[in-house]
Parts: structure tokens; C-alpha cells; sequence
């Protein structure tokens, strides 16, 4: 039997050949990747928001944009505080509010804005990520169902606008559809996702 070898100028030949030249450039920009991530000059953004600093009540100038609470239809009367429960057997705390509703019903941006992430994975499921005007101040909308039709990211959005639909996504319980509403005082406008927890409820209070 004759002995088979092996040709560019055979259409398996190239084909081998392309397949090992894409496996070794995979191998090299995971490699460099891997590189940039240890020397800090790339960032991976997380799943959920990252405290700067403690946690703390809002400030005046929050309190006098009367923010919109971000549930159709939810009352602030039906709202409970629930900012600082611990959360993942007592491993952290919540530093949010959990806005009870029926599946499926509307989730609002509370103020004017824009929307700087949107992320699909870990615990907060389908989630939202949107700053002020002014980039001073970052609101977290997480667990939804789905997002509104048409919304992307670098979007300006305005106050009352559909952003998505509450949910379960993430490590809400299947039986309890809620929003995890978060305000953070955003610390480097370079990494919106990062600043200081401040606590949602007494807007509505």
C-alpha cells in the first residue's frame, strides 16, 4: 500500500494547516491576554458593582432628584429596606434594594442618563448598568428577564424609560421575581462599575 504524505497543494493539506496556524494564534493572544491581566494593564470588569469604600445614606443633592422608583406600578409603601442584609450565608452584605413584582413587569430608569454596560452572567443574571448626566452616580437594575427591545449600550435614556422586565435571571430564587436595585457613588469615571454602596430606600421615605 502506497504511503500517504502530506502537501500544501492538497485541500487537506491546507486545511490541516489552517487549523494549526488558528490554534496557535488562539494560544498566543489567551498568552498575551494572560500577560496584560498580571502587569494591570487590562482590567476585567466584574459581574456586580464594586465597593470603593463603606457604604453610606444618600446624599442631598440625590435626595432632591426624586428619583423614580424603577418598578411600574410599585408603591413606595410596599418597599422594605433590606440594604443591609447579609447575603451568601453571611459572607457579604446586600447593599441594595430587592423590589418585589410580578414577572414580566416593566423595569424604568429612574432618572435621565446613559447606559454604560449591559451583562448577561453571574449572580445578577440579565442586569443594567447606567450612569447620571453627570457621571457622578451609577444605577445597577439586575435579575431581569429580558432587556427592552433596541437597548444598547452608550444609549441615553430618560427618565420613566423601559429598560427590561423583572425577573429571575442570576441567583434569584425561580419563585420570587424581584429587581436588585443598586446606587453607587461612581469613584473613577474610568470604571463605572466601581464606587460607594449608598443606600436606596430613604429616597422613598
Amino acid at each position: 500500500m502506497a504511503r500517504r504524505t502530506f502537501s500544501l497543494h492538497t485541500v487537506p493539506g491546507l486545511i490541516a494547516c489552517g487549523l494549526v496556524a488558528g490554534a496557535v494564534l488562539a494560544v498566543a493572544v489567551i498568552g498575551w491576554r494572560l500577560v496584560l491581566l498580571a502587569r494591570g494593564a487590562i482590567e476585567v470588569m466584574p459581574d456586580e458593582p464594586e465597593a470603593s469604600s463603606a457604604a453610606g445614606e444618600p446624599q442631598p443633592d440625590l435626595r432632591e432628584r426624586s428619583l423614580l422608583i424603577p418598578v411600574k406600578g410599585v408603591a413606595p409603601a410596599s418597599l422594605t429596606d433590606n440594604f443591609n442584609d447579609a447575603r451568601a450565608g453571611g459572607l457579604r452584605v446586600h447593599h441594595a434594594l430587592d423590589i418585589m413584582a410580578t414577572r414580566g413587569t416593566p423595569v424604568l430608569a429612574v432618572e435621565d442618563g446613559r447606559i454604560v454596560r449591559l451583562h448577561h452572567g453571574g449572580a445578577g443574571g440579565i442586569t443594567v448598568y447606567q450612569l447620571d448626566g453627570s457621571g457622578r452616580y451609577g444605577y445597577y437594575y439586575a435579575h431581569l428577564e429580558r432587556y427592552a427591545d433596541g437597548l444598547a449600550e452608550g444609549q441615553k435614556v430618560t427618565r420613566g424609560d423601559v429598560l427590561g422586565y423583572v425577573g429571575t435571571t442570576g441567583n434569584a430564587p425561580p419563585n420570587a421575581p424581584h429587581l436588585h436595585f443598586a446606587i453607587y457613588e461612581v469613584a473613577d469615571p474610568k470604571r463605572p462599575w466601581r464606587g460607594r454602596p449608598i443606600d436606596p430606600f430613604p429616597l422613598w421615605r
